[in-house]
């Protein structure tokens, strides 16, 4: 409970009883509700990459393989700006203030993206779409962690990261679907593939509507009384009363956080968790996205796979992708982020490196492609997941939303934009060695991050997030 202890500040258990609470419904509604952001990114990301065939096509927009690149770094691009935009407005509005504007953003954005005429209209409507994604990652990453209790905060934010992948099945199979010329008509089957999404975005909107706003975000703004109110409902709901002799914290109001504040925060107080999450998101990002976003491509333009037969392909990629979190996700939390972030990056750097120089020789049909693929993904994934975990609990509570932000838009800046772009000019070479340098540098900045995570990695697991990164307004308890 909160108790007024003069000189402005507030003690109170909050932290303590959401890290106490028994997993219940709860946590499944934050989970559903706010974990369908990946999904809904990963349906976005498949449809066009399962697509790019009937896009390059007279039915479609005659898109080159560079263009098709270039939407998919506009995409990135959007996401970029839109979590900045929306992280800074996360922190000052609230988690809860901003769900549905964001999807809101999605929704009507991803409908424009199947009326498009050209290749300029298929961009800007792909960077929109992208601006409410990336809008989404700053408020869902910060709520899913301040909701979720210590002990399984690591298996929960990397399973929901993961989820990601279930939209890519979606998107594959969808994909099938529509561009199957016994169902839809060529031309136009491409543009309702982007009708899913919207229709994904209305049910998310109502869904959120029973979501409270992060008790941790209230009591940091003077709002502990509703704080306490929101844990002592869901304690009710759950058949408890409210605890007694947890462990308190000390708040002192504040007026408000700035840019100084956030500044200050990463490059004064903890310069080498910033340097570990730009360094862990940016080289995430571009494997990721230069492998992903091309690999429709790839299948296309040297195994001859007709463009309504790729979504079959990437249904094992997903699998892979959405495995390796589910599977792997618990050891984060009993192991701890250190050895279990090394042991991911540095095994899918490798494996990227055999993969590729394999690839390039010839030795790989696109069976054996997609399956190496998706061993490679399994554990890739689950470093990725990890990355936004990492830079989501190692700041304090008042800048996460918008720490997460400048993570994302820095890293996957300097990776995420730049990797598709250069992979879809490697493949317009037309041979497959000289795509090999992309996969090796893919590969060993995977293993340069491995390597920044074994030196400077943080240790989080089991921990509340008051003792990884204290609150900017933490005051000593009289």
């Amino acid at each position: 409970m909160a108790t007024g202890q003069g000189d402005g500040i507030v003690v109170t258990d909050v932290p303590a009883r959401l890290d106490n609470l028994p997993w219940g419904r709860f946590h499944w509604l934050v989970v559903t509700a706010l974990g369908v952001t990946w999904i809904l990114d990963g349906l976005e990301v498949t449809v066009v990459g399962a697509l790019s065939g009937a896009l390059g096509s007279g039915h479609g927009l005659s898109l080159t393989p560079s263009q098709i690149g270039l939407t998919g770094s506009a995409y990135i691009a959007g996401a970029v700006i839109g979590a900045l935009v929306f992280g800074r407005l996360t922190d000052t509005l609230g988690r809860k203030r901003l769900f549905t504007v964001t999807v809101a953003v999605y929704l009507t954005a991803t409908l424009a993206t199947g009326l498009s005429w050209d290749f300029f209209s298929f961009a800007v409507f792909r960077a929109i779409t992208g601006a409410g994604i990336g809008g989404e990652y700053a408020a869902v990453n910060s709520a899913v962690q301040e909701l979720i209790p210590a002990r399984r905060r690591g298996q929960t934010d990397l399973i929901i990261n993961g989820s990601f992948w279930i939209g890519a099945a979606l998107g594959a199979i969808g994909s099938v679907i529509v561009l199957d010329p016994r169902i839809l008509p060529p031309a136009i089957g491409w543009r309702f593939a982007f009708v899913g999404g919207a229709v994904l975005g209305l049910v998310v909107i109502y869904v959120r509507r029973f979501l409270p706003e992060s008790p941790r975000w209230l009591m940091t703004h003077g709002r502990v009384a509703e704080a306490e109110a929101i844990v002592g409902a869901i304690e009710s709901r759950a058949g408890l009363a409210a605890p007694t002799g947890l462990p308190r914290i000390g708040l002192r109001a504040r007026a408000g956080t700035g840019l100084i504040d956030v500044a200050r925060t990463l490059i004064a107080t903890y310069p080498r968790r910033t340097v570990l999450g730009v360094t862990l998101m940016a080289t995430q990002a571009f494997c990721y996205n230069a492998i992903f976003f091309t690999y429709a491509t790839i299948l296309t333009t040297f195994y001859q796979v007709p463009p309504n037969s790729v979504g079959w392909f990437l249904l094992p990629f997903a699998a892979g992708n959405v495995l390796g979190p589910l599977l792997l996700g618990w050891m984060f939390d009993r192991i701890g982020r250190r050895p279990m972030i090394t042991a991911t990056y540095a095994i899918a750097g490798v494996l990227l490196i055999v993969v590729g120089w394999l690839f390039a020789r010839g030795a790989l049909d696109v069976t054996e492609l997609t399956l190496s693929w998706s061993v490679i993904f399994f554990f890739a994934s689950a470093a990725a997941s990890a990355a936004y975990l990492t830079v989501g609990e190692s700041f304090p509570l008042e800048t996460r939303a918008m720490v997460i932000a400048l993570f994302y838009a820095f890293g996957t800046g300097l990776g995420g934009i730049a990797g598709p772009a250069l992979f879809g000019a490697l493949i317009e070479g037309g041979t497959r060695a000289g795509i090999f340098p992309g996969y090796l540098l893919g590969g060993a900045l995977m293993l340069l991050a491995a390597g920044a995570e074994l030196w400077l990695g943080v240790r989080a697991e089991r921990l509340s997030l008051e003792e990884v990164a204290p609150p900017l307004s933490s005051a000593p308890i009289p």
